[in-house]
């Protein structure tokens, strides 16, 4: 048997089998198994967390990780200063795009998910890992998503999360690089450890809002229509199927 990334779910020999069918490095220490599809060919590893660089939009597609309830920590570390992450071979965008913007440096994958040790909480600050973000909603209804997030991690031993800007569309850019400014931002997760894998996607307009986080819950269907990549594609079709034309947010809330 051969384990998937963090998770006590392990593989079967039919589903290592699948993968390696599909030319997939199956390893009990990466992320790799519930990896989405890039449009953009740009897939970079880093030790807490994946992402597919767009660098038209000089941003992530999607950012992928999975939150263990052991990666769950208080510590506080120095915030660093944002760096340009070096991994991507087209170039990140510089941090000083974002410079007297009028927009925050939006985390995709949050630095509070990545406490666990300073190493893993300094990697979110590459800028390959955010995207702009209006203030009142990175601080309000994004930030109020990424602790549900926290609280699911908690219950459910973990959950492996996508996340990024919907990059179609007219958007508007901040800096010399034309770093684009999503309209929408999106997360999908899936919960594999209780034994009844279940999925669930929030679509949230790039705006303030003081609506329960339940009524931005769409299918992963919607989202892969609006985006172009497939998620989770290494689950059985028919489980897959199912679970990503569902919008029901029964199981989780």
């Amino acid at each position: 048997m051969v384990g998937v990334y963090g998770y006590e779910h392990f593989l079967t020999e039919e589903e290592t089998a699948k993968a390696v069918d599909k030319g997939k490095t199956v390893k009990s220490n990466t992320n790799e198994y519930f990896l989405p599809t890039s449009t953009t060919g740009q897939i970079v590893h880093h030790n807490g967390y994946s992402l597919s660089y767009s660098e038209p939009h000089e941003q992530a597609e999607w950012v992928a990780y999975e939150l263990k309830k052991e990666h769950l920590s208080n510590s506080n570390h120095k915030r660093p200063y944002f760096e340009i992450d070096n991994a991507v071979k087209t170039g990140a965008a510089h941090w000083r795009n974002y410079k007297k913007s009028g927009y925050d440096r939006g985390h995709l994958c949050p630095a509070g998910d990545k406490r666990y040790s300073k190493e893993a909480h300094d990697e979110t600050f590459l800028t390959s890992n955010i995207s702009p973000q209006e203030h009142q909603f990175n601080s309000g209804i994004w930030n109020k998503l990424e602790q549900k997030v926290r609280y699911w991690a908690r219950k459910y031993n973990g959950v492996f999360v996508v996340t990024g800007g919907i990059l179609k569309g007219n958007m508007a850019t901040i800096g010399e690089e034309h770093v684009a400014i999503p309209n929408q931002f999106y997360k999908v997760l899936i919960d594999n450890n209780t034994g009844k894998t279940k999925m669930i996607a929030f679509l949230l307009p790039h705006e303030d809002a003081n609506k329960p986080l339940y009524e931005f819950v769409v299918s992963v269907d919607q989202i892969e229509a609006l985006t172009g990549i497939d998620f989770f594609s290494e689950l059985d079709d028919n489980i897959e199927n199912k679970l990503e034309a569902s919008s029901s947010y029964k199981d989780w809330f």
